[in-house]
């Protein structure tokens, strides 16, 4: 895309009256010669014009004239006027007005003889403006000062002749600029205007001073002028230093302000040493070091060094130092050196000091400033660099390791630009230590590199750093070196591509990397031209093969983003390598691993991203130049995976040129694709999906321009004839589109297949227009009236987003199929929306809004509106409609009259509530009213409307306040949702009226003190008679009508407010002056201020004030941006009075003091939201100050009174941390919220702990990122120490100090358990950090000092905490320091039993270990290094696992070390060492409680079942897992049956569930533990095993044995056989449904043993009572209500049995059984959950090849499509089975629906609950499924099977029974059905939708199903 330079605009000359008349008199002076007369005149014709554009050609002409005089016409007054005339014209004109530049153009061009002249007057002209008293002129004069130094030689002149004269005026603006400044607090707007203001008077003092450095030093060595010039730049310099001190000021200010000094120093001391060292002493803040500075610079600069500057002011002086000196070539002596090394130290010291991460950005843009100025030094050719410089600044020096920490702490800062700096800086230092280096030849052998290289190679993935670090040093030493280090690296990085987070960088360094690699692997070849293919294919091996493994082997979602964003670059690199991708996927097999994409899939998205790079021929000449055959695509577009649809979609769509024709092959595929793929559940599909076939409609539309451009310019004809006929071919299928979008959208559609289709028209509309006239395509004739009215009811779906889409294409429709321009139907739907807008149903009155907002367009909408008031019988005087009014009018008259119609009708409803709120509850409910208002609102141009609408604005606002009224008793009680009964049925809602009269607000806090009740005392008056509406009809209400009715009218009195406020104009007047007319005044803004005030400091309804809140948030913008003074500084004033309200709150206050203290932070919340994230963010700072005092504990704020506060402030500070429209301003504020939330919890108070956990994991959250999956300790949320203390260094000595304060209370001799509050905190702090792997030893900030004490937190009393630190050790042990801490930690454990052992710190030891050594496995790969010892201290502590000791707790934690170190395959220890060990290891397993089966009281202590689970673990590593590690196969089948035979079920269940592992990792062979006896134990225990979890996992076992090969079944020593075993679990399986596991596990097993019956013997009659009962058990586990894991077995049995059963000839289990599983199959494609439609559909891949009529054998299907095939399919069974009449009768009942008797009783019971009008309807539960395209299907296949069945065969006498009683029955049906649709109210699409829809599909099955009887009749 182009974007066009924005222009500036050309304004006139705009001069004074009085001034202008002076000029042109000047002008027309009669005097001097011709040529000057000439100029006179064209001037003076200049200032007479008005229109720009005509100045600035006669401004031209005056200059070619002045350029044209000649030295005769000497200087006249007419000559002085015209060049006065041209300096006015300069100085009053904009900056960045083209005139302006026309005129410095027409000076610039007079002859060298008139210059001295003009340059004199453009001086008088500059020196009237400087000495302007007015400071609004300031900043126009600041730009004129600017204009003359932009390529204006003799504006420079000027300058420099003015200059003491312009710094005197620049100083006296920024005074006066600093002196605003502090009277402009709270006014955020004009705030930012004057830092714009003061920043471009400080850039204009820097040029100035810049420009005339050389008259500078003159002047200040002339005695006599420089006492002047001295005294001026000192004041300037007091300025900028005023402004670096004062933190009110924004960076960039300050920022250019530390260049100002820094320019300044130079231009008065020149370039010398001494510059140097006087930066050098600002920089050390040291005043003795200034003496070589003049006097007053000296006194100037030492507010720069006094103490309490702020930290900034270093940061920005280095910046200037860097900016403002020259550090090319060569330095010009030692104090330049010295500044070149102070400022990366000055700077690195600010890095721990700072906190904001705007300061963060400019510490990291300044260190690679200076990391560019170091590089420009060592590069200067003139002399070497001197050595103590290149030994300062190489690779390995103190300083390169400081600035390689910074970088290592900051590459995963949160803001982007930070870590983009960093990288740069990490780049400029490699190319530094290459410089200081020049010796070494080939960097790659550098030790220093190496490495660098192997550090970062070691660190983990999930560090965004690495890949910008491996970047650079691919950039510096190309791809070869690093694939020389680690080959494995393109795998390695193509697995990181499935995490979004991780791939933009993973495709970067890829791309870095390919590139690289393929440019060094051309030059190593040479020029040799028959090398190509040699390199090419090894180019190839390393990055195409990985590339298509991982795209046809991996799961679809972790493959993503590779078409995003990696394989569009390879293309890009090497466009060739598709042919050989191409070739490579169709020599694999298509089908890959369960979940990938295969190789068709891999296919699709190397094409598809081919096609998009250009890279694919296009497909004018043949689909892609014949590279993938048609039938290949149509599989891949139906294919079950979203993503290969998705990718076989973008391959047709996507093209390079968008003019690109469309061939009748594409249309056709797209024809293939659209039905199948409409209702998808999946919203990015349904994105993507949209998004492509927007492209292929903006082809056609390109294309057709093309094409029609082509046919005006026609040559030749036959060309012409295929050009007329591809825009037939385009009208047509443009045609089909349409109307397949239009045809689904019919009652019942689903909520997706709705909205894609909604989106796919807006497309067409937007993109063809739906015009009906002589157009190219005339879309408009597709759509019928009956297809628009199918829209328009879209607006009364439940889904927000249909009724958007539906009302916005509506519009696009033509008028005359909608037809709402005929009178009745506009009255009609005009008073099915007003009904609506009283419904107590909430989406009723969203679907009125929306027909409201259709009908403003309608030019009758004032009459039927008149209409609806004489019906309802009240006044109501709208305003008249001119004749002949334009579109725009007719909106604004009617919206404004729709407005007060609702609103006369809203102000009686209020007068009704406030006489009964349960009649308005129950008949009106007051919200949808307002909901409307709203919406219709939105429609006002406000801007336009004349002044006589203030009162309407007034009586919306009154009426608002009064509803509120009615309402806020409801919301603000203390328990809205429990106060009121909550009961449905009619008795208790009598006692509802006295219940809402107890209800007073509640405007004290006494719920800390005392509870309140409700009198139970009942009064005669119980019963309550229901009162008389309007219409004189009963009402009945529930409470929680009147509770929705309450909170949703204040929340839509918050929207309505909001949008009045946010919308309207402002009335109002400043300074007495001047007055700025609007429709809502100043007071009625800050009136509805105080009203939200009071809604958010008062509700304790959520709902109520978390929408008060949104209509705050719109108020709080409004004021920020208003023009009036008084509203901007209305948030600051209402903040103030808050906090001060939150600071003496105590139980008696008027603020809301709930738990989470309800509305209060979100009231702060919005107040600080509104102030502008470039500002200072005082009102942020001040805020957060007082409440981290509030929320910090204080010694005399123990009471109960002074809790309140405290409570209140960790609220708010919670609700501050989770707002993300703060940003990064929060951060600085972190670590003292986090010292806040840990002291918190150490209050004797439960609310203020209870609000210190709320805020403590918010901080969590905030530091450490979202969670990022499932695994609570994933390094992806976890973060170095380094980094965590560089961003928050306040936390380390804090953490620490609570550390060692909590560990002192661990120590337990007593046996007493002492528990610090804050200990669990601080571990699972702690428990997140990471040491890296390049911190250096010498870090400040260390992690070191943590760990005795965490280890002492492992002795602790409570199991917990042990745990917990043991958890939190691991992060702070490097990968190198585990074998030594281990063996040192395993040194303190006992080495006999004795009395003085403390079994906790046994354990707590033991548990560190075990972490330890856990981490240990992960990370390193490699053993302990020899000798650790570890094994030698473990034999001889072996005692601990015996049962020499007491304590089964501790006993176990040993077996688990043992178990980590002896169970793996490839153990961390030596062979021989971990060998012994296992011996060890037996004889205690072999001594054992579990071996030797004595009931000692070990197995029933407590840890009992821990101790003997570990036990369980040996064992199944000694006897299933390696057995031959263990040498102890004698003891295998012994040891396995022991654990199977276990009294103790989790250890039968530790057994099973190994034995399940083993079976799914060794699929192919059959494992050695498998023998006769543990096969016996295993059948047993399927008969007699009780505990269901262990059961199920027995059964799952005996599965997956029983799937390769037939068990011989065995209860204990009796052989079964397979009848008893399949009635067994025919019973089990039928009473397991209270457990999902179980029940799953038995259907499978018993499902599989069925297969094998029929396949051992397909005609055995005995068993087959027994097969409809198995069928019937498979068909119940299908219905709708079961959980998905039920029926994804279900679906998977199903899937089985295919081949054998549902597909054979033979029908094994009988046509009933047989056809009622297909209907269960059928089911399941129709499920709401994808994964049990996606697995049903894969029974297509099991469906014999000879039973398809096409070639799609064995290709797995979308669900939609399988659906289509499966019925089709059965019918062609239902022929090989010679039963088509049966099947015909068959389907026909499916197409009735088979359950009619049960819908029919639904249908009385609905009927007779008509007067219950429940609240929220409950839908279908599938929202997926659409019945009427499933009975379009039925009926399109009966047609058919009917027809075979005519031409074969006569229907018996019994089918014509049967099919004369299906008739009578569809008859009646179907006449049932159209009474009940005749006696539905008028448009019953919109007030009972739901209904209407059921009894649609009732009426249409029963319709079919006649059709299809009287055919077969």
């Amino acid at each position: 895309m182009v974007v066009k330079k924005k222009t500036s605009k050309v304004e006139a000359v705009s001069l004074g009256e009085e001034k202008l008349h002076k000029l042109l008199a000047s002008l027309s002076v009669d005097d001097g010669e011709d040529g000057v007369r000439q100029v006179a005149q064209t001037l003076q014709s200049c200032l007479e014009m008005t229109e720009p554009v005509q100045q600035i050609q006669l401004v031209k002409k005056a200059g070619s004239q002045l350029e044209a005089l000649s030295e005769k016409q000497q200087a006249g007054v007419l000559l002085d006027a015209c060049l006065h005339t041209l300096a006015v014209v300069y100085t009053s004109l904009q900056a960045k007005n083209p005139l302006r530049r026309a005129v410095a153009s027409a000076l610039g061009s007079v002859p060298a003889w008139l210059q001295e002249q003009t340059v004199s007057c453009l001086s008088a002209g500059l020196s009237e403006c400087l000495s302007s008293l007015s400071s609004d002129q300031y900043p126009h004069i600041v730009d004129t000062i600017t204009a003359c130094l932009d390529g204006f030689p003799l504006g420079e002149r000027c300058i420099s002749k003015l200059l003491h004269e312009v710094l005197e005026f620049l100083h006296r603006v920024l005074s006066e600029y600093l002196q605003q400044n502090s009277d402009l607090v709270g006014r955020h707007i004009a705030q930012a205007q004057l830092m714009q203001s003061c920043l471009g008077a400080v850039k204009t003092s820097m040029l100035v001073v810049q420009r005339s450095q050389d008259t500078i030093s003159v002047a200040l060595q002339v005695q006599q002028d420089s006492c002047k010039l001295e005294d001026t730049l000192s004041n300037l310099l007091g300025c900028y230093v005023h402004i670096l001190t004062d933190e009110e000021f924004i960076q960039s200010v300050q920022s250019t302000a530390g260049m100002a000094v820094v320019l300044l120093i130079r231009s008065v001391m020149g370039s010398g040493d001494n510059v140097a060292s006087v930066v050098c002493s600002l920089l050390r803040r040291s005043v003795q070091d200034l003496d070589s500075a003049p006097q007053w610079l000296k006194q100037r600069c030492e507010g720069l060094c006094a103490s309490g500057c702020p930290p900034g002011v270093s940061l920005y002086l280095c910046h200037g130092a860097l900016a403002m000196l020259s550090w090319k070539a060569a330095l010009p002596g030692p104090q330049w050196e010295q500044l070149l090394l102070l400022v990366p130290n000055t700077l690195l010291d600010l890095d721990v000091s700072i906190k904001e991460s705007s300061t963060a950005m400019v510490v990291a843009r300044v260190l690679t400033l200076w990391s560019g100025a170091a590089l420009d030094c060592l590069q200067g050719q003139t002399q070497l660099c001197p050595p103590s410089l290149q030994q300062s600044l190489s690779g390995g020096s103190e300083l390169q390791q400081h600035l390689l920490e910074h970088i290592y702490s900051h590459w995963e800062h949160p803001l982007d630009g930070v870590r983009h700096q960093t990288r740069s800086l990490f780049r400029n230092l490699l190319l530094i230590h290459q410089h200081t280096n020049p010796s070494v030849s080939e960097m790659s052998k550098d030790p220093y590199i190496t490495d660098l290289t192997h550090n970062l190679l070691r660190l983990e993935w999930h560090m965004r750093g690495k890949y910008g670090s491996l970047g650079c040093l691919v950039e510096l030493y190309g791809a070869g070196y690093l694939l020389d280090i680690q080959p494995q690296l393109p795998s390695c990085l193509l697995g990181l591509m499935g995490d979004q987070t991780l791939a933009p960088y993973a495709s970067d360094l890829l791309e870095r990397l390919f590139v690289s690699h393929k440019a060094q692997l051309a030059s190593e070849a040479g020029a040799a031209a028959g090398e190509t293919e040699t390199w090419m294919e090894c180019w190839h091996q390393t990055w195409v093969t990985p590339l298509l493994h991982v795209l046809c082997r991996s799961r679809v979602n972790q493959t993503t983003y590779i078409l995003d964003y990696f394989l569009p670059k390879l293309l890009r690199c090497s466009p060739s390598s598709l042919a050989h991708m191409v070739q490579a996927l169709q020599d694999t097999s298509p089908t890959g691993p369960a979940g990938s994409r295969g190789a068709l899939g891999a296919l699709m998205t190397c094409l598809r991203a081919a096609r998009a790079q250009g890279v694919l021929p296009s497909s004018e000449g043949g689909l892609w130049g014949g590279l993938v055959p048609l039938s290949l695509l149509q599989q891949a577009l139906i294919h079950k995976h979203d993503q290969v649809r998705m990718d076989a979609l973008g391959l047709v769509c996507e093209s390079h040129r968008s003019t690109e024709v469309l061939t009748s092959q594409e249309m056709d595929l797209i024809c293939y694709f659209l039905l199948p793929n409409l209702n998808s559940q999946s919203p990015g599909i349904r994105q993507q999906t949209v998004s492509l076939l927007k492209k292929l409609l903006c082809r056609v539309k390109d294309s057709t321009q093309l094409l029609q451009k082509r046919l005006t310019q026609r040559k030749d004809q036959e060309e012409g004839d295929r050009d007329q006929q591809t825009l037939h071919q385009y009208k047509e299928f443009l045609h089909w589109l349409c109307e397949r979008l239009l045809e689904v959208l019919l009652p019942g559609a689903s909520f997706s297949k709705c909205l894609m289709s909604l989106h796919l028209l807006g497309l067409l509309g937007q993109l063809f227009t739906f015009s009906t006239g002589p157009d190219v395509f005339a879309l408009g004739e597709v759509v019928t009236s009956a297809y628009a009215q199918n829209v328009l009811y879209c607006v009364a779906s439940n889904f927000l987003e249909v009724k958007q889409l539906a009302s916005s294409l509506i519009q696009q429709l033509p008028p005359s199929a909608v037809g709402l321009q005929v009178p009745e139907r506009m009255h009609s739907i005009l008073q099915a929306a007003l009904d609506l807008s009283t419904s107590t149903k909430p989406f009723d009155s969203v679907t009125a809004a929306h027909l409201l907002n259709l009908l403003l367009h309608q030019p009758h909408l004032i009459q039927a509106l008149l209409h609806c008031a004489q019906e309802q019988g009240f006044d109501f005087q709208p305003p008249c409609l001119p004749a002949k009014a334009s579109d725009t009018l007719i909106l604004e008259l009617n919206t404004l009259a729709v407005i007060q119609f609702l609103l006369r009708c809203l102000q009686s409803e209020v007068s009704r509530a406030e006489a009964s709120l349960l009649q308005a509850a129950a008949s009106c409910p007051l919200y949808g009213r307002a909901h409307c208002i709203t919406a219709v609102l939105q429609h006002l141009n406000t801007e336009s409307l004349s002044q006589t609408e203030q009162f309407l604005v007034s009586e919306l606002i009154a009426v608002c306040y009064r509803m509120s009224d009615v309402v806020s008793p409801v919301v603000q009680s203390s328990s809205p949702e429990g106060l009121i009964p909550m009961d449905s049925d009619s008795d208790t809602c009598a006692g509802l009226q006295k219940i809402l009269q107890e209800i007073q607000p509640r405007d004290t806090n006494d719920f800390f003190t005392s509870a309140r009740e409700l009198d139970t005392q009942q009064g005669d008056d119980h019963t309550h008679t229901p009162s008389t509406g309007t219409g004189g009809e009963g009402y009945r209400v529930t409470a929680q009508m009147v509770l929705v009715c309450c909170w949703r009218s204040m929340k839509e009195v918050a929207m309505l407010l909001g949008q009045l406020c946010q919308s309207l104009p402002l009335h109002y007047t400043n300074d007495n002056v001047h007055t700025h007319t609007g429709l809502i005044t100043e007071q009625q803004v800050e009136g509805v201020g105080l009203y939200f005030r009071q809604q958010l400091l008062q509700s304790r309804h959520r709902g109520a004030f978390e929408l008060a809140y949104v209509g705050f948030v719109r108020l709080t913008d409004m004021l920020c941006r208003s023009g009036s003074v008084a509203l901007q500084q209305l948030p600051a004033r209402w903040l103030s009075e808050v906090l001060e309200e939150v600071k003496s709150s105590d139980p008696s206050s008027k603020l809301c003091a709930t738990r989470r203290s309800a509305g209060i932070p979100f009231y702060i919340q919005a107040l600080l939201s509104s102030e502008p994230k470039s500002s200072s963010c005082s009102l942020l700072k001040m805020t957060m100050r007082e409440l981290i005092a509030l929320a910090m504990p204080s010694a005399d704020r123990n009471t109960d009174t002074s809790t309140v506060p405290q409570v209140h402030a960790l609220n708010i500070l919670r609700a501050l941390y989770r707002d993300t429209r703060l940003g990064e301003n929060i951060v600085p504020f972190v670590s003292e919220g986090m010292q806040a939330a840990v002291l918190g919890f150490t209050s004797p108070v439960w609310a203020v702990r209870n609000s210190s956990t709320l805020l403590f994991s918010t901080l969590i959250t905030r530091i450490f990122g979202v969670k990022k999956g499932k695994d609570e300790h994933s390094k992806k949320n976890r973060m170095t120490g380094r980094e965590f203390f560089t961003r928050f260094p306040a936390l380390y000595p804090f953490l620490l100090n609570q550390l060692e304060e909590a560990a002192a209370t661990v120590e337990s001799d007593s046996g007493q358990v002492k528990l610090h509050p804050s200990l669990f905190l601080l571990l699972l702090v702690l428990s997140r950090l990471y040491p890296s792997p390049m911190d250096g030893s010498s870090s400040p900030l260390g992690l070191a000092p943590f760990m005795p004490f965490i280890m002492r937190c492992g002795h602790s009393a409570v199991y917990r905490t042990r745990e917990m630190a043991a958890r939190a050790l691991v992060p702070f042990v490097l990968v190198t320091q585990v074998p030594s801490t281990v063996q040192s930690l395993l040194q303190e454990l006992p080495l006999e039993p004795g009395p003085k052992i403390q079994q906790n710190h046994v354990h707590g030891t033991l548990l560190q270990v075990l972490f330890l050594l856990r981490s240990y496995q992960t990370d390193s790969h490699r053993p302990l290094p020899a000798g650790s010892g570890i094994d030698e201290a473990l034999c001889q502590r072996m005692w601990l696992a015996s049962r020499q000791n007491s304590c089964v707790v501790t006993r176990g934690a040993f077996l688990d070390v043992l178990v980590c170190l002896c169970g793996p395959k490839i153990s961390i220890l030596e062979d021989s060492e971990a060998s012994t060990l296992r011996q060890k290891t037996l004889s205690i397993l072999t001594a054992s409680e579990l071996v030797t089966s004595d009931t000692s009281s070990a197995t029933f202590e407590p840890g009992s079942t821990q101790y003997l689970r570990s036990l369980a673990r040996v064992g199944l590593s000694a006897s299933v897992e390696f057995p031959e590690l263990w040498n102890g196969p004698q003891l295998m089948t012994q040891l396995l049956e022991h654990l199977l035979q276990c009294p103790q079920y989790e250890v039968r269940e530790l057994a099973v569930e190994g034995l399940l592992r083993t079976l799914e990792e060794e699929q192919k062979r059959r494992p050695q533990w498998l023998d006769e006896t543990t096969l016996s134990n295993l059948t047993s225990l399927a008969f007699h095993e009780t505990h269901p979890q262990c059961l199920a996992k027995v059964l799952q076992v005996l599965c997956v044995l029983s799937s390769s090969e037939e068990l011989l079944w065995r209860d204990e020593a009796k052989v079964l056989s397979q009848e008893v075993v399949l009635v067994h679990l025919l019973t089990l399986a039928q009473s397991s449904a209270h457990s999902v596991e179980l029940h799953c596990a038995a259907l499978m097993l018993v499902s599989q043993l069925v297969i094998q019956l029929v396949n051992a013997d397909p005609q055995s009659l005995s068993a087959v009572a027994r097969f409809a009962q198995w069928g019937a058990l498979v068909c119940s586990c299908c219905s709708e209500e079961r959980p998905v894991e039920v029926k994804l077995t279900a679906a998977k049995v199903l899937v089985k049995c295919t081949s054998t059963l549902l597909t054979s000839p033979h029908l094994p289990l009988g046509l009933s059984t047989t056809v009622s599983l297909w209907r269960s199959l059928f089911t399941l494609l129709q499920d709401e959950d994808h994964e049990v439609r996606d697995s049903a559909s894969d029974f297509i891949c099991n469906v014999p090849a000879h039973l398809f009529s096409t070639d799609a054998a064995g290709v797995s299907m979308c669900p939609p499509a399988a659906l289509g095939s499966g019925v089709e399919l059965l019918c062609r069974l239902f022929e090989m089975w010679g039963q088509v009449q049966a099947g015909v009768l068959v389907l026909i009942e499916w197409l009735l629906g088979e359950d009619e008797d049960g819908q029919d009783a639904a249908a009385n019971e609905a009927a007779s609950l008509d007067d219950e009008d429940f609240l929220f309807e409950k839908g279908d539960l599938n929202l997926w499924a659409e019945p009427i395209q499933w009975v379009k299907l039925l009926h399109r296949h009966l047609c058919s099977l009917i027809l075979t069945f005519k031409d074969t065969q006569e229907p018996g006498a019994a089918g014509l029974d049967r099919v004369h009683q299906i008739h009578a029955l569809a008859q009646s049906e179907a006449l049932g059905s159209q009474q009940a649709l005749d006696s539905l109210p008028a448009l019953p699409q919109f007030s009972c939708s739901m209904e209407h829809a059921r009894l649609t599909l009732r009426q249409q099955r029963a319709a079919l199903a006649v059709e299809v009887l009287d055919r077969l009749r």
